[in-house]
């Protein structure tokens, strides 16, 4: 049997699973990942980050909205719909 996804390690895979049910607000959706210094990381750690994705943008920001990954997979403007519309 294989174990359940971490959807806490920072990949696009990741990104896409959580949209499906984050909330969404002020035209960002909240993502949460392990990090290290403030940054997501693709391995577990003992601390875990709020993020921010901009769909209208395709931006990633961190809790001081600083940003931490663009990509036009994620970009509205770029075609990309998002699972969880308006959250």
């Amino acid at each position: 049997m294989t174990p359940p996804r971490d959807v806490l390690l920072f990949t696009e895979e990741n990104i896409l699973e959580q949209l499906k049910t984050a909330p969404f607000q002020l035209g960002y959706y909240t993502l949460r990942f392990y990090s290290l210094n403030q940054r997501p990381v693709n391995k577990a750690t003992d601390s875990v980050s709020e993020f921010y994705l901009y769909p209208s943008g395709g931006t990633l920001r961190d809790s001081n909205f600083n940003i931490v990954l663009y990509s036009s997979r994620f970009d509205t403007y770029r075609g990309f719909e998002p699972p969880n519309p308006g959250g």
